[in-house]
């Protein structure tokens, strides 16, 4: 007896990534403490997501040659630049109109400033990795060892103009640097270090996306409300159109300038940071941490779908583009018709 598994996840947008991303955060909702029961190999699944993320990296890295590092470049540049400017205006604004604290009454009760900027300024990596990957941008993936600079609450204080609160580490720089690095070289030097590690790379997909999936619970969700979901659409549809219009203008097609229009998990863990850091911050970090949580879930769910279907029309485009060019040549190339009137000299 055969099931068709793979074509059926197939048939949902970003499904390979989506379905077993959905599965985890189901498991890691109502057994979130499945992880330590079990213990062993399983158990280290539950926490397994940077480990899977490195390998992933070395993997990726073995298939990219070293001419690819520009693009790689501009690309993590373009995208690293457009979220944080996007941040940093939202924050302005909303800065001016609800200052530190967060609103205490109303629909709106509980949003702030620091949850609209934690949500904005730190992408979803495994989804972003997975995603490109899925559709088979291996430049587009490796653009993330970039857009990593981003994680953690450090630009969050620059946005919100706690200056010299918080250091950048050159060691989780170049650790963020290192796997894609070695991959590079492994598969430089010897392609057939290439031929044996590029395989794992769309294999690796499904596990990347149930392991990002044990790190979600939905009951945040459901705790934020409406609100949280408002976020997460906000990050997705506004942060989306920014990102999308920036890769559009430096020569992309918008691909990976959605699937950058999430907001990471530890971005949940930013606000509290930023308290700490700064007390006057600690009346908005509670309902922060709760709506950034919500963010991340909202996000997730609806960055892969949004991606796939503009996948799906950009290729739609480029394969009409082909039909037309290789129907004019071939008009071109073909001789006139016998009873053609002949043109007058």
């Amino acid at each position: 007896m055969s099931i068709p598994i793979k074509k059926a996840l197939e048939k949902v947008p970003g499904g390979m990534m989506l379905v077993p991303l959905f599965i985890g955060a189901v498991i890691h909702t109502l057994a979130p403490d499945a992880g330590k029961f079990f213990g062993s190999f399983t158990g280290a699944f539950f926490t397994g997501l940077p480990p899977l993320l490195a390998v992933f990296f070395v993997c990726l890295g073995a298939t990219l040659e070293v001419k690819s590092t520009p693009y790689i470049l501009k690309k993590g540049g373009v995208l690293l630049g457009s979220k944080i400017l996007f941040a940093i205006l939202i924050g302005v604004i909303a800065g001016r109109f609800l200052g530190e604290a967060p609103i205490e009454t109303g629909i709106l009760a509980g949003l702030s400033t620091l949850a609209l900027v934690a949500a904005l300024n730190d992408t979803n990596g495994g989804l972003y990795i997975s995603l490109m990957g899925q559709f088979g941008r291996k430049r587009d993936a490796g653009a993330y060892s970039i857009l990593s600079l981003e994680s953690g609450p450090f630009l969050t204080m620059v946005t919100l103009g706690i200056a010299g609160l918080a250091a950048f580490p050159w060691q989780a720089l170049v650790g963020a640097i290192l796997p894609l690095a070695l991959g590079m070289l492994l598969g430089n030097l010897d392609k057939n270090m290439r031929h044996l590690l590029a395989p794992l790379v769309p294999a690796m997909i499904p596990f990347l996306g149930l392991a990002l999936g044990l790190t979600i619970n939905l009951n945040a969700v459901v705790e934020a409300g409406l609100l949280g979901i408002a976020l997460g659409l906000f990050v997705v549809f506004a942060g989306g159109a920014v990102l999308l219009l920036a890769d559009k203008l430096t020569g992309g097609d918008g691909v990976a300038g959605l699937a950058a229009a999430t907001t990471a998990g530890n971005a949940a863990l930013v606000p509290a940071i930023i308290a700490t850091a700064n007390p006057v911050y600690a009346p908005a970090a509670e309902h922060a941490t709760v709506l950034v949580a919500a963010s991340v879930v909202v996000s997730a769910v609806l960055c892969p779908i949004i991606t796939s279907a503009w996948a799906r029309r950009v290729q739609k485009k480029e394969g009409l583009a082909d039909t037309e060019d290789n129907s004019a040549e071939q008009e071109a190339l073909a001789p006139k018709h016998a009873g053609s009137t002949p043109e007058l000299t």
